[in-house]
């Protein structure tokens, strides 16, 4: 493996890492004092396992110690080879989840203090240079108090209780969250969200997180539209447009999903009132594909019936 020197500008890190056991999902989030965390702390492969690899950071643990798992290590094995095998082990912190829920978790003597970790069930918690030994009982706290809740959910509430016992002393910067499906390629994730730089990371990943939901939801639609369940799909499109009410992309296809469902009259209501304010969405309207939202012509000429797009609308 590549061996990064120790270096205390990357020391000042607190992360989870997690299996949630009843979809089998893999996956960690972290927050960290250091622009990009996300480029260097998290690790997943989907049916494999999840990895962080903080304090001295040596981002080679990622990507080695999922191999190892792949070739059928514990979590226990892959970590104790990867330490085993670093001259620099003593500044690093590493916490590895397996594909059955198995923890590994290495805290050298080296890492700034405050420096720990603790385990639950399928979950390990680890962090380094924080305010105090709190942090990472109070992260476990949490991420077990939402049982019932996706990984995200229970994730993102582990890093928030953590910025509320104290956190990086030096505060914060930025965070990311990657989650992987139980089965699937290597490449394949269920959630990869990153924060490169950012006044309240968490404050941002949460957003995110919900954004990411919206959007999952919107999928839903598009399938059900793809097999003819339109009705459906409208209202699938409505819980995602209210989910994220601001964003205009899932108010589009919300409308078109109404016109889809057999009320185009409904959907030029809701685009006039988006085009008015974002003229671009009538060009887009234009140049659909008949056979990809059949609606879109009706829906071209209710709209020409209503007097046409608002003032200010682009042309195709």
């Amino acid at each position: 493996m590549r061996r990064i020197t120790s270096n205390p500008a990357r020391q000042g890190t607190y992360s989870v890492v997690a299996r949630n056991a009843g979809t089998g999902e893999l996956g960690v989030a972290v927050q960290s004092h250091w622009f990009s965390v996300g480029g260097l702390v998290p690790w997943a492969r989907a049916g494999v396992g999840a990895v962080a690899s903080q304090g001295a950071v040596d981002p080679s643990y990622g990507p080695c110690g999922l191999e190892l798992l792949e070739r059928g290590a514990t979590a226990e094995e892959a970590l104790a080879q990867l330490v085993a095998a670093d001259s620099g082990a003593d500044g690093r912190q590493v916490a590895i989840v397996d594909a059955r829920g198995g923890l590994a978790t290495h805290t050298g003597a080296d890492c700034i203090p405050n420096a720990g970790f603790v385990h639950g069930d399928g979950v390990s918690c680890q962090a380094n240079l924080v305010a105090g030994e709190s942090v990472w009982d109070a992260m476990l706290e949490a991420f077990d108090a939402q049982a019932d809740a996706p990984l995200a959910v229970r994730m993102l509430a582990a890093l928030e209780a953590g910025e509320l016992a104290g956190g990086d002393v030096r505060g914060r910067q930025s965070a990311a969250m990657l989650i992987v499906p139980a089965v699937g390629e290597a490449w394949e994730t269920s959630l990869s969200l990153r924060v490169e730089d950012h006044a309240e990371p968490l404050r941002e990943l949460r957003r995110l997180v919900g954004l990411h939901e919206a959007y999952a939801v919107a999928e839903q639609a598009d399938e059900a539209g793809a097999n003819g369940l339109y009705d459906q799909a409208a209202a699938l499109y409505r819980r995602a447009s209210a989910m994220a009410p601001s964003n205009s992309e899932l108010r589009f296809w919300a409308a078109m999903g109404v016109a889809q469902a057999g009320d185009p009259d409904g959907a030029v209501k809701e685009l006039r009132a988006l085009i008015a304010t974002e003229p671009s969405w009538h060009t887009l309207l234009t140049r659909l594909p008949i056979g990809m939202v059949p609606a879109a012509s009706v829906v071209l000429e209710r709209l020409e019936a209503y007097g046409g797009p608002p003032s200010g609308a682009l042309g195709p």
